[in-house]
Formats: C-alpha cells, structure tokens, sequence
C-alpha cells in the first residue's frame, strides 16, 4: 500500500477551496463581530443613544470591507 503513494499527484483543489472558504467566513465574520461589538457597546455602555451607536458601526463596517474586500491579483 505504501507503494501506491505517488508524491504529487493527489487532486487538492477541494481543500484548497475549503481553505479559502474558511478564509473568507472568518475575515467576514470578525467583522461582523466587531461591527455588533461596537453598536451593543456604544448603545448600553454610553450615552450616545441608538443613532450614535448605528453611525460608528456603519463607520467601523465601511471602514473594515474597503481593508478587507479583495484585491486584484492577490491570488497565489
């Protein structure tokens, strides 16, 4: 069986698209965890009321998917 192995020739097109699935939901989802982190917080925590709490997540979430969205030949 050990014979059978040939180094190199194994397809891993799915586990590459698995790594980069996993990639992308954890950037996109640490975001949108800061974002709901930023709006509880500002919203119980202080006195800016609720439309101080939306402005500084809509802020905090155009600021983080123009840094996060992809760039254009970042492909390896």
């Amino acid at each position: 069986m050990a014979g059978d192995y040939h180094r190199g020739e194994m397809d891993i097109h799915e586990q590459a698209a698995t790594y980069a699935a996993f990639g992308k939901m954890t950037k996109w989802g640490s975001l949108a965890v800061a974002v709901l982190l930023l709006f509880i917080t500002l919203l119980f925590c202080t006195p800016a009321g609720f439309i101080g709490s939306a402005i500084a997540s809509v802020v905090l979430l155009v600021g983080g998917v123009l840094l996060l969205k992809e760039k254009p030949g970042s492909g390896h």
